[in-house]
């Protein structure tokens, strides 16, 4: 088990009144890779700058090696933060800019020299040394800032939605120059995103957040496949979420009809939700399935097409290689590992009826969701 390098207990953080963060608690580990996961207003920038320094909590402490450190400023912390404007000074070259933060400890000219052409290597820039940060692309900026943070040896780097200014390639690159870079050096990250797919791809632990509470803390792979929630479910990738009975241990009964599943200890004849992934489903011929329905809408997706299907009102999600006609009536295989149960939450009936889908209502997701990244930064802390 991996020493734990700060902890945040019982931290409270309030604007104007408004809590923030209320009673949040959270370990992070030595050398581990941390992404604090949520929509925008739920606090996990908050947080992100509570371990930083650059906000102090109205109750609680901040413990790093178990030396309460929450009265510290930020320049006395083991921590560097790399933001999504990139803060770099466009007055000085490349290498000035990263030789900046060891400039004002000190270090000599000899190792400041040593630190950045090794920092440039690292960040696969070796010979942009006498730049001009104007003369530089998006993504590489970004790699300046991350070599700047590092010159410094923190024994924490926090990244606030570093990626959210580059263009989906280079978002992806960056997705994994991150992740090879923090494997390398293994200093632990702490990263911000509201990006689900960045998070399960680069994390090692994933911490996801709403209304300034951790709803769920576990790999990429358990969050996923074992949401604890049905924030988490519908969060997370797409999920068909149905109210359902769970029996006994291992029987649920839902749209109708009782499944035999994997799940137990929910006790007799008890209200449950169930998740199924769309991914999940297969899609049969009506006469040999328990569910049947009648295919509303059909989205070509490029791996996959998105089906749409109305089972007694309920619209069921389906992703499938093989395409259907709208009005074609179909049925739906499950097999007991598709199946997963979660207790009721007051997130319940919230999620995972695609009633009001179409493409028009994808395409306002989709503006929503750049609306919310412009307004991340400032949304944390309203």
């Amino acid at each position: 088990m991996k020493n734990t390098i700060i902890s945040l207990k019982d931290i409270t953080v309030s604007y104007d009144g408004e809590q923030v963060l209320g009673g949040f608690n959270l370990e992070i580990h030595d050398g581990e890779f941390v992404t604090l996961l949520g929509p925008s207003g739920c606090g996990k920038t908050t947080a992100l700058r509570t371990i930083a320094g650059f906000i102090k909590p109205d109750a609680g402490d901040v413990f790093f090696y178990d030396k309460n450190i929450t009265s510290l400023p930020p320049h006395k912390r083991e921590v560097n933060t790399i933001f999504q404007k990139y803060a770099l000074f466009p007055h000085l070259n490349v290498y000035n800019n990263i030789a900046f933060g060891m400039r004002l400890k000190g270090c000599s000219e000899k190792k400041i020299k040593e630190t950045v052409h090794r920092m440039l290597a690292m960040v696969d820039m070796t010979g942009y040394a006498h730049r001009g940060i104007g003369q530089l692309s998006g993504g590489q900026q970004q790699r300046v800032a991350i070599a700047r943070a590092l010159a410094n040896e923190p024994k924490v780097l926090l990244l606030d939605e570093p990626l959210g200014a580059l263009d989906l390639k280079l978002r992806k690159d960056m997705q994994a120059e991150l992740k090879k870079i923090q494997q390398q050096t293994g200093i632990t990250f702490v990263f911000v995103t509201h990006d689900q797919e960045e998070a399960l791809s680069m994390s090692d632990t994933v911490v996801v957040m709403d209304k300034g509470m951790i709803q769920q803390i576990g790999t990429p792979t358990d969050i996923y496949n074992e949401p604890e929630n049905a924030f988490v479910a519908d969060f997370i990738g797409e999920s068909n979420i149905l109210d359902g009975v769970m029996l006994e241990d291992y029987s649920v009964k839902f749209a109708g009809h009782i499944f035999h599943c994997l799940d137990g200890g929910f006790g007799s004849n008890t209200p449950v939700d169930v998740v199924i992934r769309p991914e999940d489903i297969k899609v049969v011929e009506p006469e040999s399935s328990l569910i049947t329905g009648e295919v509303t809408a059909v989205t070509f997706k490029g791996v996959h097409y998105e089906i749409i299907v109305d089972v007694a009102g309920f619209k069921w999600m389906i992703q499938s290689t093989e395409c259907r006609e709208t009005g074609d009536r179909i049925g739906l295989s499950l097999t007991p590992n598709d199946i997963h149960v979660m207790a009721k939450s007051e997130y319940s009936g919230m999620f995972g009826d695609y009633s009001t889908f179409s493409d028009e209502m994808g395409e306002d997701k989709n503006a929503s969701s750049e609306a919310l990244a412009e307004e991340e930064g400032s949304a944390d802390e309203i």
